[in-house]
Formats: structure tokens, C-alpha cells, sequence
């Protein structure tokens, strides 16, 4: 139905494996120009007065990403930030190496995504590769990296791989307490989404009330 215009989103997986409800997504609504893979996010809302909000990608589908890859998760994921939450994306792509303090592989990646993403979308606020603490702590970007446009006050933060971030929003909802909303699919041609198997009734009208608002 969503598909063919008939419904405006769908809200799925309650029941069901991840990898099927992507599946038929793929299969019967496609995907956006330009993406061939799907991917996901997480806001997280942090306690304290008043409430931090954070965006967490990818925690669930990309299990190891490429440079152009990523940056297609980088980009979407901060239209939807500016879209759903009404919030200007400041984007962090996250590394265990701050502006070149580290040489490897990995670090060259996220170094190269930020590069095609500023090609991709020169009016997005990115910055790469950071630590987490140089992303979020004005006083510690300071030190690390004084040169950074974020100038650590990132909202919108894109893990390397998928280990990364799927160990960091469980720490971040468990630890430090914070409310995690979603997941969200992104990447459709129009709005698939994916629930949680634990799923409680408020995740899923929340999950459908974001659905509304990607349609």
C-alpha cells in the first residue's frame, strides 16, 4: 500500500526480524535516489533541565561501512534531524582520532567522509574525525581541536561502524538514563519502519507519530 501511494507509511517488526521488514521494503517501496542501503538512527533525549537532545546513527543496520556509504548516512540522517526535530544538524562523524592524532585505515575513512560529504552538501555543518569528548565538550575542543566548526556542540553524532554505535546507545539509555526514541528507518523512497521486538505501546505510537511526520 505504501508502496503504491495507498498509505502514507508503514510501522512494522513487532513480530518480526529486521532483516524481513527491510526486505520488503526494499522490495515493495525502494529506496531513495542515491541510497542503496537503509539505515537508522536514534534520538536520544538526556535528562536535566533542560533536555539535551541527541541523534545516533547508525546503531542497527550498516554493519561496516564504507566512506561513501556513510556519508549517505551522514547526510540523510541530518535532513531528518532538521526535518522531524526542527533542530540545525551540527554532524560529528566519530573516530577514536581527533584531527589526525591517530594514523590508520579506519581513521582515513571517516576522514574521507567528511570530505564527499562536504562535496555532497556544502551548506551541512560536518566535521571529522573527532572524538567523542572533542564533539560534545566545548572545553575540550578547545584543546583538541580549536580549528573545528563545531567547536564541540554536536547534536547529530555518525559512528564509524556498527559496533560503535550500538554499544553507545545502550550506554547512553542505560547509564546516563537516557530516553531513546525509535529506531527510525531512513533511506526508503517513502517512509519503512522498524520496531524493537521489546516494543511497548509508546514505542510504537511514538515511532508512528514519527512515521507522520517523514510522510
Amino acid at each position: 500500500m505504501v508502496g503504491e501511494g495507498e498509505a502514507d507509511a508503514v510501522v512494522a517488526r513487532a513480530t518480526r526480524p529486521s532483516a524481513q521488514v527491510i526486505a520488503a521494503g526494499a522490495l515493495a517501496v525502494g529506496y531513495a535516489e542515491g541510497v542503496s542501503h537503509p539505515s537508522t538512527f536514534f534520538i536520544m533525549v538526556l535528562p536535566g533541565e533542560p533536555e539535551r537532545m541527541l541523534v545516533y546513527a547508525d546503531w542497527a543496520v550498516a554493519l561496516d561501512t564504507t566512506a561513501k556509504e556513510l556519508v549517505r548516512i551522514a547526510v540523510v540522517t541530518a535532513h531528518n534531524t532538521r526535518r522531524l526535530l526542527d533542530l540545525e544538524p551540527r554532524v560529528a562523524l566519530l573516530s577514536f582520532s581527533t584531527h589526525g592524532s591517530a594514523a590508520h585505515a579506519r581513521v582515513e575513512k571517516v576522514r574521507e567522509t567528511v570530505r564527499l560529504a562536504r562535496e555532497l552538501a556544502p551548506d551541512l555543518l560536518i566535521d571529522g574525525e573527532l572524538q567523542a569528548d572533542a564533539a560534545l565538550s566545548p572545553k575540550v575542543a578547545a584543546k583538541k581541536c580549536p580549528d573545528s566548526p563545531l567547536k564541540g556542540q554536536a547534536n547529530v553524532l555518525v559512528f564509524p561502524d556498527l559496533d560503535a554505535g550500538n554499544i553507545a546507545y545502550k550506554l547512553t539509555q542505560y547509564l546516563a538514563g537516557a530516553r531513546a526514541i525509535g529506531p527510525i528507518l531512513q533511506g526508503f523512497r517513502r517512509p519503512v519502519n522498524n520496531l524493537s521486538r521489546a516494543a511497548t505501546a509508546e514505542n510504537i505510537v511514538t515511532v508512528a507519530a514519527i512515521a507522520e511526520l517523514q510522510s
